[in-house]
């Protein structure tokens, strides 16, 4: 079983250290500094193998010449990002394949919130490692690519097993959750998920990981069909792109 540590870092970023104790290597996702990640590897008695990373912004991959530096790891990012990510090892492309030990991932191209942008997926596991492309309750948004492409990128994501972990790179949930209220104030798993985001987050304690499941109950946009939603926002029976067009502009505006 792979063990995950989660590094609450800058304003609202989360690292991902992942550590597979047969083969004894570990990676780290999206490392928007060093520093945290090598005091970790040193408590924990762990070398860096990978650094996986899921798009260029500087906030996820702040930490990557300084950790390949010092850890010798190497880096694993989009082929396409080749120019925008420095010391990259291993251009990966939709439907490739990592190894961590006997764990494997895939590759899942997800463009929209950048062109480049991708997530690893350990079916085994039941785990994902999906960047700024999905978060609780909420989307990243749209710098580089279409509202199209993004609709796109986040069917790939439904149809994962609902009971797949979703590990998001930002704590956005409570201000996600409440522009959700404003479009399906009659959601009830909606309402039931808040009550415990508030919880944890009064008590400084991560909204993370969610499922995928919980995101089909909750999160707008994973609901375009919802005719509430719909109705709410002025886009009864409206294509789905459009209504998830409409939904990223809203919350865009705010």
């Amino acid at each position: 079983m792979l063990e995950i540590i989660a590094l609450p870092v800058l304003t609202d970023n989360y690292i991902y250290l992942i550590h597979d104790p047969v083969s004894q290597e570990t990676a780290v996702v999206d490392p928007a500094l060093a520093q945290p990640v090598l005091d970790i590897l040193e408590e924990k008695g762990w070398q860096l193998t990978y650094i996986l990373n899921t798009h260029h912004h500087s906030d996820h991959i702040g930490g990557n010449c300084q950790l390949k530096q010092l850890a010798g790891c190497k880096i694993i990012a989009a082929q396409a990002d080749w120019d925008r990510i420095p010391g990259i090892d291993q251009g990966v492309n939709e439907s490739d394949f990592i190894s961590l030990g006997q764990h494997k991932a895939k590759v899942i191209a997800t463009p929209g919130h950048t062109r480049a942008h991708i997530v690893y997926y350990f079916a085994e596991d039941n785990i994902l490692f999906c960047g700024d492309t999905l978060f609780v309750m909420g989307c990243g948004r749209l710098f580089e690519g279409t509202a199209k492409q993004l609709w796109h990128s986040l069917q790939k994501l439904k149809a994962l097993p609902e009971l797949t972990l979703v590990y998001c790179t930002h704590e956005y949930t409570q201000a996600n959750g409440r522009f959700a209220l404003t479009l399906e104030p009659g959601n009830i798993e909606l309402q039931a998920k808040m009550f415990k985001v508030n919880a944890l987050r009064n008590n400084n304690q991560p909204t993370v990981p969610t499922t995928i499941g919980e995101e089909l109950a909750s999160n707008p946009f994973f609901r375009e069909n919802s005719v509430e939603i719909q109705n709410n926002i002025g886009m009864k029976d409206a294509h789905p792109v459009e209504v998830f067009a409409k939904i990223r502009l809203l919350k865009d505006r705010l």
